[in-house]
């Protein structure tokens, strides 16, 4: 009757342990899917998705020179005449502190065309007798050259 008795302790025993196995495997395993498991913070919108970063330069006050400013605009500005946007914004001026605006305040953009490659600009004024016209000419040039399919500008003075 020992052995008997000896035999379901063991049994128990067993039953005990493969409970308390299969209990730790499947606690281990619901927290494994937990950690595998990506929740993003937030949606990428559609409008995020449309952001493109594109180059302006301006007047740099601490040297006198050309300096880039990178804004971040929706890539949707840029389908309809992109070079009369890109020297409007040239014509607004940085949002940069340490940048200032190259185009004098009085001047506006007239016409702007594009043939065959030649980007062809007419401002208000005749800007070729500003002071700084080969920097203003510098910035517009390093502007709209980030376009693909402008190969030369030209500059119509009035």
């Amino acid at each position: 009757m020992n052995k008997k008795l000896f035999m379901y302790l063991i049994i128990i025993l067993l039953i005990i342990i493969f409970l308390f196995v299969g209990w730790f495997v499947i606690k281990n395993h619901k927290n494994n899917k937990k950690i595998n498991e990506y929740i993003p913070e937030e949606e990428i919108s559609t409008k995020q998705l449309r952001m493109t970063n594109i180059s302006l330069f301006f007047l740099n006050e601490e040297n006198g020179e050309i300096g880039e400013e990178i804004r971040q605009i929706d890539s949707k500005e840029l389908l309809n005449n992109p070079e009369e946007k890109l020297i409007n914004y040239l014509i607004e001026g940085p949002k940069n502190e340490k940048l200032k605006k190259i185009i004098p305040e009085n001047i506006k953009l007239i016409n702007i065309e594009k043939n065959n490659g030649i980007l062809l600009i007419e401002f208000s004024e005749n800007i070729s007798n500003l002071e700084n016209y080969e920097k203003i000419k510098k910035a517009i040039i390093q502007t709209v050259s980030q376009l693909n399919e402008i190969n030369n500008i030209k500059i119509i003075n009035n």
